[in-house]
């Protein structure tokens, strides 16, 4: 499977520009696809074909005086945005007609110099390298200082270079990795989890294990509405809203990281402990609708459970995402009676018909397991449906990853 590890770059005052150009080129050859298209559309014509919008948006635009500019960035640079904007538009039209997964899509949107993010790709053609003292050398950048967290396992065959809304750089390898080697790297066990994701704790798992909910939003709250506040009082366009913007930025991206750092973490050591594990598939969307919508959205639950998928894939686990209309809050895990509905106030209940006392989390955890088929009964028959492999899904996120994510 193809993995993606990143990491943090150090551009010097020179470079800054030179990526700022690229940048710039990019997002002008991705927005004279997207017009190109939208005019073909209108006249009643058939969408110019890859080729068709490469020679005349980059080999003769070159020519003239309005865009002469675009031949002083790397040719790759320019030609990844066009097939950028060739990936939207398929994207587009697979989700119009109901082939493609997910949320649908709408129609590519012209990107703008004031984006929170910028990037560029250079593939493999692009005679990008990685020099003996460890720096990163780009076509018309330079050799760029990186910070290196850890070895790259394998030769990258494509890199990006990414700014982000707090002013860092970052390079983004992607690495074709060995499955039979991924596999080799966790011991097999027998060990199998359940986990019941929450807002009083983060996770309680089915062995009883209550795992904190760290809240980095609501803890970094004070500083952020101070740094927003500062924002608002700035002249518009002047550069004191410049700075106040990149701190506030810098105040969330240092939130995003410590979420991100934490989920990793987590997510690793549930992979490396348990063969098996069940979660449940909670409309993240639908509760994030709700007045707990900040707390939901600072859990990050959507994000633990796409690490958890592409590791379980990458580490030869199991997965099993359980309905979200399944009642394990209602149910006892002892006797299996539903005993119906309950307020978030009640932690503890005793079921009715056996007379168990319950902690609500841990029960739920418990019920989360069986229903994935992942519990044994007293005779070592698995009690439910059988376990069905993970599904890998790209994560999106270009911080200090501990464990490397999906490309």
């Amino acid at each position: 499977m193809q993995l993606r590890y990143s990491f943090r770059l150090y551009p010097d005052t020179g470079q800054q520009a030179a990526l700022a150009k690229a940048f710039g080129c990019a997002r002008v050859v991705f927005n004279d696809a997207v017009r190109a298209r939208e005019d073909a559309r209108k006249a009643g014509q058939p969408f110019p074909t890859a080729g068709q919008l490469s020679r005349k948006l980059i080999t003769e635009a070159k020519r003239t005086a309005g865009r002469s500019w675009l031949g002083e960035v790397s040719s790759v640079v320019l030609q990844q945005s066009l097939r950028d904007a060739e990936t939207a538009y398929r994207n587009f039209l697979a989700s119009l007609k109901g082939t493609r997964k997910g949320p649908k899509v709408g129609l590519p949107r012209f990107k703008s110099r004031k984006d929170t993010r910028q990037s560029i790709r250079f593939i493999a053609n692009a005679r990008w390298n990685i020099t003996d003292s460890g720096r990163l050398t780009l076509p018309k950048i330079g050799a760029v200082k990186v910070k290196w967290s850890r070895p790259l396992p394998a030769t990258p065959t494509s890199v990006t270079v990414v700014k982000d809304a707090a002013g860092r750089y970052f390079a983004s390898f992607v690495i074709d990795t060995d499955p039979a080697a991924d596999v080799t790297r966790m011991p097999q066990t027998d060990r199998t989890i359940g986990i019941d994701l929450g807002l009083t704790h983060f996770a309680v798992l089915s062995d009883g294990t209550k795992i904190d909910s760290p809240r980095f939003l609501r803890r970094a709250e004070k500083k952020l509405k101070k740094a927003q506040k500062e924002l608002s009082r700035k002249q518009k366009g002047s550069k004191n809203q410049a700075r106040a913007r990149l701190k506030v930025a810098r105040a969330h991206a240092k939130v995003a990281d410590a979420r991100r750092e934490f989920h990793h973490q987590l997510s690793t050591k549930l992979i490396s402990e348990n063969q098996g594990i069940a979660v449940e598939d909670l409309s993240v969307a639908g509760l994030a609708r709700t007045k707990l919508a900040k707390s939901v959205h600072d859990a990050g639950w959507s994000s633990l459970i796409s690490m958890l998928e592409y590791k379980a894939e990458r580490y030869g686990r199991t997965l099993v995402k359980n309905g979200r209309f399944t009642p394990t809050s209602q149910t006892c895990s002892a006797c299996g009676a539903v005993d119906g509905p309950k307020p978030l106030s009640v932690r503890e209940w005793t079921c009715t018909a056996c007379g168990t006392v319950h902690d609500r989390d841990t029960n739920a955890a418990i019920n989360v397991k069986t229903a994935a088929g992942l519990a044994v009964s007293a005779c070592g028959a698995p009690v439910g449906p059988g376990a069905i492999p993970a599904q890998r899904e790209e994560t999106g996120s270009h911080g200090f990853p501990t464990e490397p994510r999906a490309a």
